[in-house]
């Protein structure tokens, strides 16, 4: 798949790569958010401002939230809207983001010994150089390239974090190909302020190995990071031209 939603539709995205796994558009005008509900608990890591660190998920939202949004109390925010929308607390890892959820990309490949599904939302309005000196904010800002990585197969947690760099890699190498700059210091751009990652991971034995390493010169970890890279350069075309 592309951009499913770009054309203004709601039709929710049901994946190859992990049959049940369904990416649905909630465009609601107070709240809107993309959901990504799997058929069975999945082991996750991630930077999620929400259900972040480990966690065993059945749910990830992505939720939008305009530029001017009151950063103060991004927790307790979160809480509610999870709670209005009936969301179960102890297993949904809640982003945040400042891009129209329409450009978001869907990117998935099958695999003989793991499947994945990646789904994108990204801008490159704060794009920055990690290791340049810059400006810093204390406070919390709404992600601006979230990732949700969604596998099925089975992980060692030192492949789940092996993945999340190979993850990291690609993204980087997407915005340098894209000629994306640190807009204050002019240099190449690895991401922007306020990136965040998820990784959910099934943990289905059917296929028959358990991966220990998520490299580039991996299976999996070339899997990822096509899927990343990929999904990073279209949804950030998406907008560009969308804006034309």
């Amino acid at each position: 798949m592309a951009v499913p939603f770009l054309k203004g539709s709601n039709r929710p995205y049901c994946s190859d790569a992990w049959p049940g796994a369904i990416v649905s558009l909630d465009s609601e005008q107070q709240h809107p958010h993309i959901r990504i509900s799997l058929p069975s608990p999945a082991e996750s890591i991630s930077s999620a401002i929400y259900g972040g660190g480990f966690l065993h998920l059945d749910h990830i939202v992505n939720r939008y939230v305009d530029k001017h949004y009151d950063c103060s109390d991004p927790i307790n925010d979160m809480v509610d809207f999870m709670a209005g929308h009936g969301y179960p607390a102890d297993s949904t890892a809640g982003l945040m983001t400042a891009v129209k959820l329409k450009y978001a990309s869907i990117r998935e490949a099958r695999g003989e010994q793991a499947s994945v599904l990646c789904c994108t939302t990204a801008g490159v309005g704060n794009a920055a150089r990690a290791g340049s000196r810059r400006t810093t904010f204390a406070a919390y800002q709404p992600g601006t390239i979230n990732v949700v990585l969604v596998v099925d197969g089975r992980l060692t947690p030192a492949c789940m974090v092996n993945a999340m760099l190979t993850a990291a890699e690609a993204k980087a190498a997407a915005l340098h190909d894209l000629g994306v700059k640190d807009h204050e210091t002019g240099a190449a751009a690895t991401g922007t302020t306020t990136d965040a990652m998820v990784l959910a991971v099934s943990g289905n034995t059917a296929y028959g190995v358990n991966h220990h390493y998520a490299g580039t010169a991996t299976d999996l970890g070339g899997m990822i990071g096509r899927l990343v890279y990929d999904s990073v350069t279209e949804s950030i075309a998406a907008e560009r031209e969308d804006r034309i």
